[in-house]
């Protein structure tokens, strides 16, 4: 299942939300194999938890959160933040957003390496810190409501559902793919993404407290502030071999 849009969307341009997903895409086009030196470049540019704990290659704390392992990858990962950077980035402003967004995806750099420290394997995604939007948009607006695309094999459907619902079940799948996964393996860095999560919603709480906490809930009902947008349902019907 994948989100799709909100139904709250921001009335302002996400220009810092645009430019990451820029700034990604360029980065994933020029360490693609095929380029001169995209293979060494992204060799160079990945987190390595062992190296890092040996005081070396430091910069991969910053540089990771723009490289990807694939198109899926990538794409996986830019979908999420272009559904939730939005509202998050009108309520923060556009550099509290991107400092926001650094940070988040230090910290979950942090509980990575926390959690498998002696490992060589490269790490690298911008899921952290989308992980990190996510928690913000939690505690922002858990009831914002999201639209999901649930697949099944030859075809989908969209449901509706509040974020608190979407995000909750996201942070849960996370949490236990860490406890259920061997560190010594690669694949998915599930406690970046639990920490980048969980960090997002510590960052968040200033802003949240500053609009007025509660009182602030109280007034959008849990939604960003803009009017509801309603989009039709969409459904592709099974079709004939």
């Amino acid at each position: 299942m994948f989100p799709i849009r909100d139904h709250n969307p921001s009335d302002q341009r996400p220009w810092v939300t645009y430019g990451l997903i820029a700034a990604n895409i360029a980065m994933y086009l020029l360490t693609l194999p095929v380029v001169q030196g995209g293979e060494w470049l992204w060799v160079r540019l990945a987190l390595y938890p062992l190296a890092v704990i040996q005081g070396e290659l430091l910069w991969g704390l910053l540089t990771h959160m723009f490289l990807h392992g694939g198109i899926m990858h990538i794409a996986g990962n830019l979908l999420f933040l272009y559904v939730f950077g939005d509202n998050l980035e009108e309520q923060m402003g556009r550099l509290g957003f991107l400092a926001f967004y650094l940070a988040a995806g230090l910290a979950a750099a942090a509980a990575q390496i926390a959690a498998d420290p002696l490992s060589p394997i490269p790490m690298v995604g911008a899921s952290g810190a989308i992980a990190g939007v996510m928690g913000g948009y939690l505690l922002l607006f858990p009831r914002a409501r999201v639209d999901i695309v649930a697949i099944f094999i030859i075809f989908f459907k969209i449901f509706t559902l509040p974020a608190w619902i979407v995000l909750g079940v996201w942070l849960a799948i996370q949490i236990f793919g860490g406890y259920t996964t061997p560190g010594d393996g690669g694949g998915v860095a599930y406690w970046a993404h639990a920490g980048g999560f969980l960090a997002g919603v510590v960052l968040a709480l200033p802003r949240f407290l500053w609009l007025g906490g509660r009182a602030f809930w109280a007034r959008t009902h849990g939604h960003p502030p803009h009017p509801e947008v309603v989009y039709a349902a969409t459904r592709i019907p099974r079709v004939g071999r």
